[in-house]
């Protein structure tokens, strides 16, 4: 069961890294009808800094982070994003972001309702198609979407009102301040009214002009800051809600692609196309850059095509690689720490994270109508500027003729970053000249499609007199692809960030997501990367469930050496007072400390990212008669039992769908730590569908899980989509090592054992041998 503590209204009175009652600019467009739009300046200070013997100097994360460079990225283009009232009272948002289930568009409905005071269900937001004028305000990533939009959207909104207001006023021949405004309705105190739908076409302009707009002090809300049920809920559980396929498009004909058995293999030569054609409903059969692409009436024509296809294929870009060659040169490309062992005050450990799969639960899906002088794409897409400079480029069409949807999606996790199933899509249709609506399989999707690449996360920690002196960490991954439009931005504003020297995308990336919460004397923490051309993207949270897992695991180890309890240890080295309330309210509520059988235990971990602090406490039990345990059709071990959430959003929008945000964390670090990952053999991962990707299930969820919202400790929401999985994977790491008497260094736990027979590499061939399969931990 979650339980939410309601979150106490913040002060009005402006604080650090909050919003008080200071004026805005916008605009009111040139419309038909009353059109607003925001622009808005970014301001950020950094956190404070608590006392401790040896304090660290900031990071550059803690001056600023992965989400205020997009901000500062958003800001030049936050002008042409409008709120529009139409006549019939309705209001109308095209938000440039995409919705994958986080509930952003009834987040961004609520700060309309707010400003506008107008009725949740008088708001219509929808997906905005893509808009190259945006440049770099249409990405969504990064836990952002919240801190980037939350002034202009409510900016936007306070001056549409007090346009209807004015048009009121001047229609009525009384002053404004006589005038209210609630339920979509302009009232004056003789009992005159007016709906707002009979107002927008005077509130409109012919030209564009300024406007200033005061926004609504935050003891005056009403909407923002409440629980609300999602918007879209009812249309999700009842299977009315639109996803790509979904999506009735003229003449588009299901679409499936035969693929290579190694990553980014080619075909070479079809020998059976002819016949394949002649199937029953195939219509099409045609060679794309990897695979073969096959349209019928079915999807289950199609799959029988790909059965049918005889393929000679070309290399790939990891043929040969295994967790074993991985893990081999992700040794040899460790950095070296800066600060060596004193005698035996050092703590020095290393930890291995398997590759990890982002597939969500709809696969890559893409409608694609191509023709000789235009295309039109249909995707769930994060970057849709990029998708559309990408796809014209393939297509040899200029960027304007290549128009692109954003569609709703089902999951993400990062893997929507990317576009591949839209490109794929374009080309077969150009190569077949017909619509396609083209589907990914879920062994596609595991095997093909992004993945959070294996990495080794190296610690050493050297103490002296009582005291932390030096913690250094040496991150060392495959390399990250960040082709999706976080590279545009790091080039733009490399001179405004608080990093320097020559950096990759991924480094600096890493530097401004990734800081110690603890006050640990000289801290470093760097990346290096290993040049492998995996599929690999930004999983939720990109870097730091593994990053902070390993701290996390030295901490309790220093805690150790120190004689001290973990969350006493913890109290005394932090660095923020936020982290502090979270620890102490987490070890209140799970009741840390309380006596527990052998073979179980607690553990507790802290995260502070995207201007959030979170702390989560769980239970763990590693009993034999726990861990061996038959459920059907699953891998048993051990199973979190309890687990306690406590989270500090700065101002929580909507606490209802913050708390399924944390739950969905929870689930996520759990998984990473115990059960999910990919075993990598001869260039592909051999897990191919659900069944052998061992994600969170029934058997190991905990059967008592609590969320508690912190009272707002700002006027501006902090990111809230990924920070729940660090921490949690952390304390269940935290957790295993203290029930077991042993520190874990390889994760997830049970990625040494295969316990599946892998699906084949090509659906015609018998099951490919997992003998000899090299585990390399």
């Amino acid at each position: 069961m979650a339980h939410h503590v309601p979150a106490a209204q913040p002060p009005d009175d402006p604080e650090p890294r909050t919003l008080g009652r200071r004026r805005f600019l916008g605009f009111v467009l040139a419309a038909p009808t009353l059109a607003v739009a925001a622009q808005v300046g970014a301001a950020e200070l950094a956190p404070g800094q608590a006392e401790a013997a040896i304090p660290s100097l900031p990071q550059p994360e803690d001056i600023f982070d992965l989400g205020d460079l997009q901000n500062l990225a958003a800001l030049p283009t936050s002008g042409l994003i409008s709120v529009q009232v139409g006549t019939d009272g309705r209001a109308s948002f095209a938000v440039p972001r995409a919705e994958v289930g986080q509930g952003m568009t009834t987040a961004v409905a609520m700060m309309i309702a707010e400003e506008l005071d107008l009725p949740l269900d008088q708001i219509d937001v929808t997906l905005a198609d893509a808009r190259p004028e945006l440049l770099m305000n249409q990405l969504t990533g990064g836990s952002n979407s919240m801190r980037s939009i939350y002034t202009p959207v409510r900016t936007a909104s306070s001056i549409a009102r007090q346009r209807l207001l004015a048009a009121a006023a001047a229609q009525w021949g009384v002053p404004v301040s006589q005038l209210t405004t609630s339920a979509g309705t302009v009232r004056h105190s003789s009992g005159r009214q007016a709906g707002y739908g009979s107002l927008s076409k005077a509130a409109a302009s012919s030209t564009t002009v300024s406007a200033v707009a005061t926004l609504k002090a935050s003891s005056e809300f009403k909407v923002l800051g409440t629980p609300q049920n999602r918007l879209d809920a009812h249309a999700s559980v009842t299977g009315r809600k639109q996803f790509t396929l979904d999506l009735d498009i003229p003449n588009a004909l299901p679409t499936m692609v035969a693929r290579p058995p190694t990553i980014n293999g080619t075909p070479k030569t079809i020998a059976n196309a002819a016949q394949v054609k002649a199937m029953p409903g195939i219509t099409d059969v045609a060679a794309i850059t990897h695979g073969v692409a096959v349209r019928g009436r079915t999807f289950g024509q199609c799959i029988d095509a790909i059965r049918a296809l005889q393929v000679t294929w070309g290399a790939g870009t990891v043929d040969g690689e295994s967790d074993a060659t991985v893990f081999q040169k992700l040794k040899a490309a460790q950095l070296p720490m800066a600060v060596p062992g004193l005698l035996d005050q050092y703590i020095d450990a290393e930890f291995t994270f398997a590759a990890a799969s982002n597939s969500p639960l709809e696969t890559g899906s893409a409608i694609a109508d191509v023709r000789s002088d235009r295309a039109e794409i249909w995707s769930c897409l994060k970057v849709p500027i990029v998708a559309q400079e990408d796809i014209a480029k393939q297509l040899g069409l200029p960027q304007d003729a290549v128009k692109v949807h954003v569609t709703q999606g089902g999951g993400s996790f990062g893997r929507h970053l990317f576009h591949d199933a839209a490109a794929e899509a374009a080309e077969a249709s150009q190569k077949m000249g017909k619509p396609v609506k083209l589907m990914w399989s879920r062994t596609d999707d595991f095997r093909q499609g992004r993945i959070h690449p294996m990495c080794v996360s190296r610690v050493r920690a050297t103490y002296l007199l009582g005291n932390v002196v030096s913690f250094e960490q040496r991150h060392t991954s495959v390399e990250t692809e960040f082709s999706h439009g976080l590279g545009e931005m790091l080039t733009a504003f490399a001179s405004r960030l608080p990093i320097a020297g020559n950096l990759s995308f991924a480094e600096s990336i890493f530097l401004l997501s990734q800081s110690s919460p603890y006050n640990f004397g000289v801290t470093t923490q760097l990346l290096n990367e290993i040049p492998l051309k995996f599929n690999t993207g930004s999983m939720r949270n990109i870097y730091s469930p593994n990053v902070v897992t390993a701290e996390e695991l030295v901490v309790d180890q220093l805690a150790k050496k120190f004689g001290k309890d973990p969350v006493a240890f913890r109290r005394e080295f932090l660095k923020d007072t936020r982290l502090r309330a979270v620890l102490d309210k987490a070890a209140q509520a799970g009741n840390w400390g309380r006596a527990m059988p052998a073979g179980t235990a607690q553990g507790i971990a802290l995260h502070s990212e995207y201007r959030g602090a979170i702390a989560v406490l769980v239970e763990i039990d590693c009993r034999p008669e726990t861990v061996n345990r038959k459920v059907p059709d699953a891998v048993t071990g051990p199973r979190v039992t309890k687990a306690v959430v406590v989270v500090d959003p700065g101002f929580a929008i909507n606490p209802r769908g913050l708390e399924a945000q944390m739950i969905g964390g929870l689930t996520d670090g759990i998984a990473m730590c115990l059960t999910s990952s990919l075993h990598i053999k001869d260039g592909i991962p051999l897990e191919g569908s659900w069944d052998e990707y061992f994600y969170t299930r029934e058997w190991n969820t905990p059967p008592q899980t609590q969320v508690i919202v912190m009272p707002n400790t700002s006027t501006s929401p902090s990111g809230a989509g990924e920070l729940a999985v660090a921490p949690s994977f952390a304390a269940v790491a935290c957790a295993y090592g203290r029930a077991m008497g042993k520190m874990p260094t390889s994760f997830p736990i049970n990625h040494g054992t295969l316990s599946f027979d892998p699906l084949p590499l090509q659906p015609s061939t018998p099951p490919s041998p997992t003998d000899g399969l090299d585990h390399a931990f």
